[in-house]
This record gives C-alpha cells, sequence and structure tokens, in this order.
C-alpha cells in the first residue's frame, strides 16, 4: 500500500512545464502563496504574464530583466509570514532580531546554492528535478511529498487567519442556527470557505490569476496601515522588548524561516532570466528587501503593542481605526482568493492520470469533487485547530525549514561534491546540521503546544 502511495506521489511530481506568474505572492508563503500553485502548470493553463509560455520559447528569449526578477522573488517571499513577526519578535525578544536575519542570509545563501545547482545541469527545470538530480527517484518523491505537505499547511494556515480576521471583520454579528453546533465566527468562516469553493472546479485559471499578482502590493499595504497606526491612531510605541527568552526561540524559529519559504519556485525564477549568471544579485538584493520589511514590520508591532500583540499583527490594531478596517479585509481576502492557485499542481496531475476514455466533462468533476473534499478537509483542520501561531510554527519548523535550508545545501554538496573544497563543504554540513536541530526542535516544541491547546480546549468544553 505504502508503495503505490509513493510511486502515486513520485507520478504526481513529474509534469516536465513550469509557470512563474508576475509579483505571485508562496507558502510563503513557502511559499506560501499561489507560488507553490503556479508551478509545474504551464502545460496545462496559460498564465504567465512575463514570461514566455513554452510556444513562445521557440521564438523567443527569456525576458525577465533584473529588476523584473527581483520583483518577482521579492513577491514570492513576501505573505502570511509577515503577519507573524512582532509576535516572534515580542516573543523571543529583540536580540531574536538578528536569528530574523541570520535565516534571511541563510535563505539568499540556499537560493544561490539552487542557482548553481541549476548551472551543473541545464536540463533541470523544476526543484523536483534538482531533488532527482542529487538523489535519483527517491529523492524526487521526498521533495515532491514535502512540496505538498507545504500546501496543505500552508492552506491550514490561511484558513485559519482567515477565520481569526473574519471575526474581527465581522465582531457584534451573531448567527443562530439551531441545527448546527458551530459558533458565529466558525459559521462565517464555512460561508466564506463555500463562496471560494466554486473555483476549484475551474480549469481555466487565467481568469483569477490577476487575483494573485497584488502579493507585494498587498503586503506593503498592512506594513503602511501599521506605521499608520501609530502616526495617526494614538497607539504610542512606548513598549519595552524583552532582550531575550531563550526557551521561546524554537517555536518562534518556525515563523521566521516561514517566512522565507519561497525555494520551490526559484529554479522557474532562475530559467526565467535573460542572464541567468545574475541569479545570486537577484537573491541578494530580494532577500535584504524583504529582511529589512520584516525586520522594521517586527519592531514597530512589536513596540506599538508590546506583550499584547497577537500572532497575526492586524488583529492587534485598534478596531475602531479605518485602517485597521481595510487591513483586517485585506487579511481575509486574500487567503479566498488562493484556494484554487494553491490546488492546481495536485488537480492537473490527477486529471492527467485519469482514464484517457474519460469525457472532459468527467475529468472535472472528478478534480472539483476531489479538491472540494481536499478543501473541506483544510476547513474541518483548521476550525478544529485553531492555533494559528502554532500551525504556522510547525509548518516552517517541519516543512519550510528542509525546502529552504537543508534540502538546498543537501542538494548542492551531492551534486558538486567533487568540485567542493573542504571549507565549503563543512559550511554546507554545518548548515544542515544547523537547520535540522532548529528544525527539530521547533517541531516537538510547536507540536507540544499544540496539544496543550487542544487539551485546554476540550477540557474546556467538557
Amino acid at each position: 500500500m505504502w508503495g503505490k502511495i509513493w510511486k502515486f506521489i513520485g507520478n504526481l511530481s513529474c509534469c516536465n512545464g513550469v509557470c512563474l506568474s508576475n509579483g505571485i505572492q508562496v507558502a510563503s508563503e513557502t511559499v506560501h502563496g499561489a507560488n507553490l500553485a503556479a508551478q509545474q502548470v504551464t502545460c496545462d493553463i496559460e498564465v504567465c504574464k512575463g514570461i514566455p509560455t513554452a510556444e513562445e520559447k521557440k521564438t523567443a528569449e527569456p525576458n525577465s530583466s533584473f529588476l523584473h526578477a527581483v520583483l518577482n522573488m521579492t513577491g514570492m517571499l513576501i505573505g502570511l509570514g509577515q503577519l507573524s513577526t512582532p509576535y516572534a519578535l515580542e516573543n523571543g525578544g529583540w536580540t531574536s532580531a538578528f536569528l530574523l536575519i541570520g535565516l534571511g542570509v541563510i535563505c539568499s545563501y540556499s537560493a544561490h546554492l539552487l542557482g548553481k545547482c541549476l548551472d551543473k545541469n541545464p536540463k533541470s527545470r523544476s526543484y523536483v528535478d534538482i531533488g532527482q538530480n542529487a538523489f535519483g527517484k527517491k529523492g524526487r518523491v521526498i521533495t515532491a511529498t514535502f512540496i505538498y505537505l507545504e500546501i496543505f499547511m500552508a492552506l491550514v494556515s490561511y484558513t485559519i487567519s482567515l477565520h481569526d480576521n473574519l471575526i474581527r471583520v465581522f465582531f457584534g454579528t451573531k448567527l443562530n442556527l439551531s441545527w448546527g453546533r458551530l459558533s458565529t465566527s466558525q459559521m462565517l468562516t464555512v460561508i466564506a470557505v463555500l463562496i471560494a469553493l466554486p473555483s476549484l472546479w475551474l480549469r481555466d485559471l487565467s481568469s483569477i490569476s490577476f487575483l494573485s499578482s497584488g502579493g507585494i502590493l498587498m503586503s506593503l499595504l498592512i506594513f503602511i496601515l501599521v506605521a499608520c497606526t501609530a502616526i495617526f491612531g494614538g497607539v504610542k510605541a512606548n513598549h519595552t522588548i524583552p532582550v531575550l527568552q531563550l526557551d521561546k526561540i524554537p517555536s518562534i524559529s518556525g515563523l521566521y524561516i516561514f517566512s522565507y519559504a519561497g525555494h520551490i519556485v526559484f529554479p522557474d525564477l532562475y530559467k526565467a532570466m535573460k542572464d541567468p549568471s545574475k541569479f545570486t544579485k537577484v537573491s541578494v538584493v530580494s532577500f535584504a528587501l524583504v529582511t529589512c520589511l520584516y525586520t522594521a514590520l517586527a519592531f514597530m508591532g512589536a513596540k506599538l503593542f508590546g506583550p499584547e500583540v497577537s500572532s497575526q499583527i492586524t488583529l492587534s490594531m485598534p478596531p475602531h481605526l479605518i485602517v485597521t478596517k481595510i487591513a483586517l479585509w485585506a487579511t481575509v481576502l486574500t487567503p479566498m482568493t488562493k484556494y484554487a492557485l494553491e490546488f492546481a499542481p495536485f488537480a492537473i496531475q490527477l486529471e492527467h492520470h485519469l482514464l484517457v476514455s474519460f469525457s472532459s466533462k468527467t475529468k472535472m468533476i472528478l478534480r472539483g469533487t476531489v479538491g472540494s473534499f481536499l478543501l473541506l478537509v483544510i476547513l474541518t483542520l483548521a476550525l478544529s485547530v485553531p492555533y494559528f501561531e502554532h500551525v504556522l510554527s510547525l509548518t516552517g519548523s517541519l516543512v519550510s525549514n528542509c525546502i529552504c535550508v537543508i534540502m538546498p545545501c543537501a542538494f548542492y554538496t551531492k551534486i558538486c561534491w567533487a568540485q567542493l573544497s573542504k571549507p565549503f563543504i563543512l559550511l554546507n554540513i554545518t548548515l544542515i546540521t544547523f537547520g535540522s536541530v532548529l528544525g527539530v526542535l521547533g517541531t516537538i516544541v510547536s507540536s507540544k503546544s499544540l496539544v496543550q491547546n487542544l487539551q485546554r480546549s476540550i477540557h474546556g468544553t467538557g
């Protein structure tokens, strides 16, 4: 049975086409945002705007300039993770900012390593291709497993965020349903997800691809709105941030690393550049910009709200301010636009593995049904485990850490072993060890926190 499951996962990762949308947002938001979903779908959906499709590549060279590439990579990195940086800094202490910056440097270096792996084997087109070049078919299967796991866990985090912010948007609203045991906030979340559900039945995502293009603008908007809270909202930035809370470092490290997730689509960006030799410069500039934004937002939020800062900065903003309402609506609408794009890789590959004799309508029905079922599973999980900071930390520690730190270093070391000097080998092994230790500790702590919160919730309702 397990052999068949692994084989299916391996087959899901074998699509040759790749896609990268201008300004597209990851969980990261790995990568989160639509980055993971847009990957590997060019052969089925022409969503790309700034990067040529397979047909266009026959008559045109890749046209991604340096600035264009920087904007794309920055858009991939900025996303859901930025909401939790003030909470992470407040809980870890102001010296944990060095961890945030350090992880930014490490992730920039690992992005550089992915570029080197692509240099070594120009036939590689995606993250899973690099995994296969390094460790064969098993490497491809393991890499694909982490990709789909990140998609799934990121969507759970998005749905929890949707739930938390909907409560504030519709504060005071009460829904009394005699046939249901759901609270008002849970019912609002169900309604929002059901509104987004029909998008999973679309095969041509080009009609909604524009929804993913506002990643950078949305993130900058939230940053500006938090600043406006300090300037015009009457909230004074006079709270003292602790120096260091060492016991919180493992859990907040997962929040920090999740904020830098985006490596899965970096090979797409590399292949789209006019001059791939500038990929390293693009990585350095993009990660520097994102790190500065995260650090500034983290200090601003922690100074404004202190120990009361929420795991999502939008929930700490004064509810009566117009800037708060805008920020809340921006945070609510973002998850609703992500579901179809995030599901695209799995849905397209599922359709490819259906019988050829099936009609297009039958394939669409099966594809939509499976997608709807998975979304309802995600909704159930999000409502059952509504602990945003712990789920996000677990995602970062367990999955994003592997994709952003451990795997790129392992891939590069394996592929280029013969050409590497001892200092470089030692550096990569050190980073793999560092990522592994941080990932294991973060996974244990965040999992323990989740279990404890669940137990308290059960005892509280029991």
